[in-house]
């Protein structure tokens, strides 16, 4: 059995329920706040100050997305201190288990793949990752 059905069509991706997650796992900002609320409880604000470069706009955003699919938890916290505080699931926690060792492969690779982009990049006829034939 194949992994990937030859043609692969729009309803097939459309069909994929990994789809929308693996493309979340790949973006630029879920794992690392999946990561950090794995270690710890964090408020909106906390994690607002620990990633550098990362607008409140797209950190709701992705706190959000997170949350829906079921990777982290939203607590609201009443009284004096009010606020909201995140954590990472156990199915968050499970699904970072996953992904670290790619992370790993990537950094055991990363001197590779360097170099097979310095050859792409150099190739005679100057072709470019973003044209297409």
């Amino acid at each position: 059995m194949s992994l990937v059905p030859a043609p692969v069509t729009a309803a097939d991706r459309a069909a994929c329920s990994a789809g929308e997650l693996l493309a979340r796992v790949g973006d630029k900002w879920s794992v690392l706040l999946l990561a950090l609320l794995a270690e710890r409880p964090y408020g909106f604000n906390e994690l607002d100050r620990a990633v550098h470069d990362l607008s409140r706009r797209i950190l709701t955003r992705a706190l959000r997305q997170l949350e829906r699919d079921g990777l982290v938890r939203r607590e609201v916290r009443p009284g004096r201190a009010a606020g909201v505080e995140y954590e990472a699931t156990d199915l968050g926690r499970s699904l970072l288990r996953q992904v670290v060792p790619l992370g790993t492969w990537a950094l055991e690779h990363e001197d590779e793949i360097r170099a097979a982009r310095a050859r792409y990049d150099n190739e005679p006829g100057g072709r470019s990752p973003s044209t297409e034939d």
